[in-house]
């Protein structure tokens, strides 16, 4: 026998045993699957935290605007980085206002001008001459 049909029978029987074997792996059945699933209930009976956060998963574009939902988020978020809780609540910052100089009017009523003046026109600086 020549070096090339030796070598032309060794690859038909190595591609015949490997065919063999890839059919007898895809039809038998796993017992066991890969990764064992884990029931929902137990992490929603240890956990309050995560039953809130599976809530606020499943009611979609609403999540954003449920205050009880911005609350599991944070407290997820403080979990996950580490931080600790915040002792107290503080205060409602007040709103800053865009013109501090300038006084608001309450009485002041809708489409009516206040009486504050506008600030003096900047003179434009002279330019040299060219020459």
């Amino acid at each position: 026998m020549d070096g090339k049909i030796l070598a032309r029978i060794g690859a038909v029987v190595f591609i015949a045993v490997a065919l063999t074997v890839t059919a007898i792996e895809m039809s038998s059945k796993d017992d066991e699957p890969d990764a064992p699933a884990m029931p929902h209930r137990s992490i929603a009976s240890k956990d309050p935290l995560a039953s809130e956060l599976r809530r606020c998963s499943g009611i979609g574009e609403a999540g954003p605007r449920d205050p009880g939902c911005l609350k599991a988020w944070a407290d997820s978020r403080r979990r996950f980085l580490g931080q600790r809780a915040p002792a107290t609540v503080s205060a409602p910052v007040a709103p800053t206002t865009v013109f501090p100089n300038v006084a608001a009017s309450a009485d002041r009523k809708e489409g009516e001008r206040s009486d504050v003046t506008a600030p003096e026109m900047q003179a434009e600086p002279s330019w040299p001459e060219a020459r």
